[in-house]
């Protein structure tokens, strides 16, 4: 979900199909790996997947993405796709291809009684970091001016340039919210998945699909099509594991048939 939010909201505010933004989660989780190899403190970990990847995402975006704004979506896909590799490969060469280990957090071991169940703390807890980090992301975007403009910006960037803001900074920004979105995701998701250099993969996919089912730019899209999303995912492992990919992806076409701008999206935005 958080992924999947970070995303909509570049691509949403900056028209830009971000190929690399499972790349941010990568390197998200092992910021999070060096710092608590550093600090032992899972929440210097959190910190600094987020700021790290923060920094990235304003590098990436001054350096690259800036200068495709105005191209064509397959050079946006094409660019991103290979900035991507670029990232991948770079976490290969520094961290080798073994599975790093970002182990759970003192505060978190252990299972809850959930009455018919129990269920690892941890997961629990994830619940609640996600449900903070949300609330955090909805008041940048619905209680700030920098939100206000990002809003606008989906609607009509024509008339946010026309009013005079400053759109090269509001870009910028949003970018770098976006990529920090999806490195606090990898931290947080270490401890449950492995840490690898190819794991932002099927989390790019799969947050590509919550856009379609939520919307493309909506804030409560990305938040209801990740708890779809989840919960196909969930549910269909527990009776037919091999089929679980396969029927997230039934549920996304049958949302393109039947309300081709998703749940909470806005019919002919692009």
């Amino acid at each position: 979900m958080l992924v999947a939010m970070g995303l909509t909201i570049i691509f949403g505010a900056l028209g830009v199909v971000n190929f690399a933004h499972g790349s941010f989660y990568a390197l998200g989780a092992y910021a999070g790996v060096v710092a608590y190899e550093r600090t032992g403190s899972f929440v210097a970990a959190m910190a600094a997947g987020a700021l790290s990847l923060l920094l990235v995402g304003i590098l990436v975006e001054r350096v690259l993405i800036r200068l495709y704004y105005n191209r064509p979506k397959e050079d946006q896909i094409l660019v991103t796709f290979g900035a991507a590799i670029v990232l991948v490969e770079t976490l290969r060469a520094l961290f080798g291809g073994l599975a790093q280990r970002l182990p759970v957090p003192s505060w978190g071991e252990g299972a809850v009684n959930l009455g018919a169940t129990f269920y690892p703390t941890y997961r629990v807890q994830v619940l609640g970091i996600v449900a903070c980090a949300l609330v955090i992301l909805y008041l940048v975007l619905y209680r700030t001016r920098l939100g206000l403009i990002v809003r606008a910006g989906i609607e009509d960037q024509l008339m946010v340039n026309i009013l005079g803001i400053n759109v090269t900074r509001t870009f910028l920004t949003v970018f770098g919210l976006g990529a920090m979105s999806a490195g606090f995701a990898g931290v947080i998701n270490g401890p449950i998945v492995t840490v690898t250099p190819d794991m932002g993969a099927d989390v790019l996919v799969q947050s590509f699909v919550v856009i379609v089912i939520g919307g493309v730019g909506s804030f409560w899209g990305a938040l209801v099509g990740g708890l779809i999303a989840g919960e196909i995912l969930s549910l269909t492992a527990m009776i037919a594991p091999a089929y679980s990919q396969v029927m997230l992806f039934a549920a996304m076409a049958l949302v393109l048939i039947l309300r081709p701008q998703g749940l909470f999206g806005v019919q002919g935005r692009q």
